[in-house]
């Protein structure tokens, strides 16, 4: 089992910056890829990034640019750096990773096999 812990979040005004980061622990071991989605009120759960252990990395269009994700596979941690943000990014983000080497679409939150508990980030106009 891996348990996933988020933090980071909070209140920001527009075009302000926040980095959430989620703590994986457990059977590390096995988790190759680590994921951020998010879900903003009243809507369905979004893919917002992706980083494997082998290097891949993704973005959903509506960051690309603005957001950043980054490992450190030392402290079992993975990192979203937010820029730029703006009343649309209000959401809860959670984490997520998968602990499979095979993997279809790592946008697709079916893959994954575990969950944070989210964390609330909200923007102000």
């Amino acid at each position: 089992q891996v348990q996933l812990v988020e933090s980071g979040g909070g209140l920001v005004q527009a075009g302000g910056s926040l980095r959430l980061s989620c703590e994986a622990s457990g059977r590390t071991f096995n988790v190759y890829v680590m994921s951020w989605f998010r879900q903003p009120p009243g809507k369905e759960r979004e893919f917002v990034a992706a980083s494997s252990r082998g290097g891949t990395i993704d973005y959903a269009a509506s960051v690309k640019g603005r957001f950043t994700i980054f490992r450190d596979n030392t402290k079992n941690t993975v990192y979203l750096q937010m820029n730029s943000l703006n009343p649309e990014d209000t959401a809860t983000y959670y984490c997520a990773a998968i602990d499979k080497t095979i993997w279809f679409n790592l946008r697709r939150s079916s893959e994954y096999d575990y969950w944070g508990q989210g964390t609330q980030v909200t923007v102000s106009s």
